[in-house]
This record gives C-alpha cells, structure tokens and sequence, in this order.
C-alpha cells in the first residue's frame, strides 16, 4: 500500500533493526498501523514521525520507560513536532556550548594558561544519567541526590567535578604507569573516589554493590567510558578492577 513501509524497510531508513522495532512495539512504544496476511509488520506516516520521536529522546539519554511516558502525555502529531522541535534545539545548544567550552580548553591549555572550571564545564549536564541512576538505585537516590546538587553553590559545584577530574587522571597515570591495582598507590585513589562518592550520597556508606555496580558502568556505557579512557585505552577496565581489590580487601578486614 502506498505511504507505509515494510518492518525491514523502515528499521533500513532510520538505521536501526527490525528487532529493535519488534522489541518497541512490545513496549507499547511503536505499534505497526497493520500486521499484513504473511505476517509482516507494516508501518505509515504516523509510525514514522513516532520513530522519530523515539529515536530522539535515546539520542538524548532518555530510558524507554521514560520515553513511553513521554508519548504518552503528547497529543496529536503537531504538538509532537513541537516538542520535538523543541528539544532539537536545547540540544543544538547545549552542543554549542560544548563545543565553545572544550574550544577554550584547548586553546587555553595550547598557550598554557590557567583554566576556569566555569568554562570547562559550561553545557555539560549531570542529568543526563538520571535513567540509569533510577534503573539501578532506585527513584529515591536519584531525587535525594538531584536536591543536594541543586543545593549547592556553584563554587562547590566546580569543586566536586574538578575532585572528580583530578581522580579520573590519577587513575589513567597509574593505568600508564603499570602499577597494580591491589596496590597501595592505586588503593589509595580508589580510596579518595570512595570518599568523593560519599559526599555525592550525602554521606551514607557507598556499599560494595554500588562501587562494583558503578565500575562495571564505567566499562560498560560508552558515555562513562569516555571519562576514564581519554586518560588511556583500557583505564575504565583498570578502574574496575581496582574497585574490585578495594572490595575484596574489605571483605577480608
């Protein structure tokens, strides 16, 4: 029929796979307008601008079960459009801010002057992991966590991230170096990390589950290995496994 698209035509335009529509239209996320006698899927206008919806809010961070709220709350394929137009262009902005912040860094590293923390962080939003903080922590955890980070000033904002930082190159320079991950240099950062965490928790004790579950993320998403492997290929993984001697070590206390 003219204006729909076959399941394995349109996973092919919008770059994706058949099985990832099948597994959306499980969710409830993207229905097929008909299921034809041969039992192929079949999808029109109004899947497709649906698709481009769902696509979108991945593209943004956004966990499917966010999503299908999401869609659930739109009304008509106009107001979806809106909406959509509208996020493109928080996100084309807050790209742009990144783009002119990582561009001052260089610049300024390059020339050897001192950077602001102002400018290194300006357009990078510590939200954008709040679906897998949700996923793995609970509703609870990420809330807790959202009002203390609004809480703070924007001074001790910059202090956390460049505490982080700070962490993050110690690890790659001891990953360069060699040095194990059991031992006492390496401990000891894991330790600081340990202690930065705490302040992020508001003070409760960071369990082993947490750190383990948190290391296992930093290999395993590519937008937390990013972090740790501009540092060196494979620091993320040197990462984990020096959480998992700080567990075993405390295990064995």
């Amino acid at each position: 029929m003219a204006g729909e698209w076959a399941i394995q035509d349109l996973a092919k335009a919008a770059g994706t796979t058949s099985r990832t529509l099948r597994h959306y239209g499980q969710l409830g996320l993207l229905e097929p307008s008909r299921i034809g006698a041969n039992g192929y899927r079949y999808y029109d206008q109004n899947s497709l601008v649906r698709l481009q919806r769902i696509l979108l809010l991945r593209e943004l961070g956004l966990g499917l079960p966010v999503i299908a709220e999401v869609l659930a709350g739109e009304q008509g394929t106009a107001d979806a459009l809106r909406t959509h137009l509208e996020l493109l262009r928080q996100q084309q902005d807050r790209i742009a801010r990144q783009i002119e912040s990582v561009s001052t860094t260089l610049h300024k590293t390059e020339r050897g002057e001192p950077l602001m923390a102002a400018e290194v962080f300006d357009g990078f939003d510590h939200t954008q992991y709040k679906d897998e903080v949700i996923e793995r922590w609970g509703k609870d955890a990420y809330d807790s966590g959202d009002r203390w980070w609004r809480s703070l000033t924007e001074d001790d904002k910059k202090s956390f991230q460049q505490t982080q930082l700070d962490i993050s190159a110690d690890f790659g320079k001891a990953h360069a170096a060699g040095l194990p991950v059991d031992g006492e240099t390496v401990q000891s950062i894991v330790s600081r990390h340990v202690a930065w965490l705490g302040v992020g928790t508001q003070g409760r004790p960071v369990s082993d589950e947490y750190l383990l579950g948190l290391g296992e993320m930093y290999v395993a998403d590519p937008r937390f290995r990013k972090n740790y492997d501009v540092h060196g290929e494979g620091t993320a993984e040197y990462i984990l496994e020096a959480f998992r001697a700080y567990v075993a070590g405390r295990s064995a206390e």
